[in-house]
C-alpha cells in the first residue's frame, strides 16, 4: 500500500470513528482496493460496514439493484450507474454513507466518449435529501495501476466527513 493511500485511509478511519459513522463501498474498477486500504488501518472495524466488489454488470444488478435500463442507457461508467451503486450499497448495509466507483482502467475498453482513465464516483448519505453527489474524473492514459491508485485516493477523500 502506498504511503499516500495509507495516510488518507488512516484519516478516513479516525474521522469516521470520531463521528461514530460507518461506511460502505461499491467498487468496480478499483476491485476492492478502497476496502483493502481501510482494513489496513487498526480500528477500521468500527468504520467499515461492508464492501461490494461488483466488477461485472450482472454483479451491479444482482448485488446492488442497479437496473439494466441504467446500464443499457448510460453504461456502467456513468454518474447514473455509480449513484445507483452507492444507493444500493447504502440500502443493503448498516452504513451511514456509501461511495461507489466505476471506470475504465485500461489498457482496453476506452471509447471516444469514455477514454481509458475515465472514472466516476458517487456518494450517498443516509437520510440526506437532495440531488446525489457525483463526479467524473479523467486521469488520462497513465497505466492501469496508476488509474486505480488515483481512483482509490479520490474514493477515500469522499469518505471523509
Amino acid at each position: 500500500m502506498s504511503d499516500d493511500i495509507e495516510a488518507l485511509a488512516r484519516r478516513v478511519v479516525e474521522a469516521n470513528a470520531r463521528g461514530d459513522r460507518q461506511v460502505a463501498l461499491a467498487e468496480s474498477c478499483t476491485g476492492g482496493l478502497v476496502s483493502a486500504a481501510l482494513t489496513e488501518i487498526p480500528g477500521s472495524s468500527r468504520v467499515l460496514d461492508r464492501g461490494f466488489v461488483t466488477y461485472s454488470n450482472e454483479a451491479k444488478m444482482e448485488l446492488l439493484g442497479v437496473s439494466s435500463e441504467i446500464i443499457e442507457t448510460f453504461g456502467a461508467v456513468s454518474i447514473a450507474c455509480v449513484w445507483a451503486m452507492a444507493q444500493g450499497a447504502l440500502e443493503r448495509s448498516q452504513a451511514d454513507v456509501a461511495v461507489a466507483i466505476s471506470g475504465v482502467a485500461g489498457p482496453d475498453g476506452g471509447t471516444e466518449l469514455k477514454p481509458v482513465g475515465t472514472v466516476v464516483f458517487a456518494r450517498v448519505t443516509r437520510g440526506q435529501a437532495g440531488d446525489p453527489e457525483g463526479e467524473l474524473r479523467n486521469f488520462g492514459s497513465v497505466g492501469r495501476a496508476e488509474i486505480r491508485r488515483q481512483a482509490t485516493l479520490c474514493a477515500l477523500e469522499l469518505l471523509l466527513p
